[in-house]
């Protein structure tokens, strides 16, 4: 009874909620840090803003105002509403909530992906060798945190594993879908036959051609890197946030790709850099 006595008394000390408070804050900041990191560059971030100044300015409303006013009725009614606000966030936010309950089942927790992902970073860049030495065009964008599935979906869905026979084979010239391009999301083949948006910069390299725009005009909206090959020159490219990385290798090219893919900081954008 004494032990028990102790850890009630414990528990009901100043300091001790002090730290459960804080373990709370701490629990909620981070689901709030998981639920925007899922829903970051989707139409769903900007609606949870809107959500969330919405309660934000009725729980000040109800905390301030109802208690300086004695407004009850306000009172009673706040929590249903709040309650309404969770159930209308669930259905507007259905897709990117789907979307990320499939990320977490395919997701593995025990095990190292990075064998698969060297192994779709090479098929890349075999494909891309390929490409280049053969001078046919070609534009793949890989997908990070922005969502691509609303430009995908105005192409032809794949949703194949990464292959350097499956992407030489959509570039070949005559395929019906060789002159747009492929979107590659969660390591597969989305969609190919994808129309990139073009930018509207100006004075940019006449030597550029639709591909080469298509690709600093996505990278413009959105935070995918995309490869280019040109079919003029054969010269392979990397585009990120409107900057081309050009005349690169199989060699240069493998670990760019990975660098910007991973979101790792190193020497080697720092030499790409140099070499454009």
């Amino acid at each position: 009874m004494e032990t028990w006595e102790s850890i009630v008394r414990r528990i009901q000390h100043p300091d001790w909620r002090l730290v459960s408070s804080a373990v709370e804050l701490l629990l909620i900041g981070s689901v709030v840090y998981v639920v925007l990191r899922l829903l970051r560059g989707t139409r769903g971030e900007r609606l949870l803003r809107g959500m969330a100044l919405i309660v934000l300015i009725a729980t000040l409303l109800v905390s301030v105002v109802a208690d300086v006013l004695k407004l009850e009725r306000i009172r009673v009614l706040y929590p249903p509403f709040v309650i309404g606000v969770v159930l209308a966030t669930v259905v507007a936010f259905q897709p990117e909530l789907r979307r990320a309950l499939l990320r977490l089942g395919a997701a593995r927790l025990f095990g190292n992906l990075s064998g698969e992902f060297d192994r779709l970073i090479d098929e890349v860049v075999d494909s891309a060798e390929y490409l280049s030495r053969n001078k046919i065009g070609a534009i793949i964008a890989f997908e990070r945190s922005t969502e691509l599935g609303p430009l995908a979906e105005n192409g032809c869905k794949l949703d194949a594993e990464v292959s350097t026979s499956l992407l030489n084979t959509i570039f070949w010239p005559g395929s019906a879908l060789h002159d747009m391009g492929v979107v590659i999301s969660q390591g597969r083949v989305a969609a190919a036959a994808v129309q990139f948006p073009l930018t509207d910069t100006e004075g940019l390299d006449r030597s550029f051609g639709s591909r080469h725009r298509a690709a600093i005009g996505l990278t413009e909206e959105t935070d995918a890197v995309v490869l280019v090959v040109s079919e003029e020159t054969g010269v392979i490219s990397l585009v990120e946030r409107g900057k081309l990385h050009r005349f690169l290798t199989p060699e240069t090219l493998r670990p760019l790709l990975r660098t910007l893919l991973t979101g790792e900081a190193g020497e080697t954008v720092e030499r790409a850099s140099a070499a454009t």
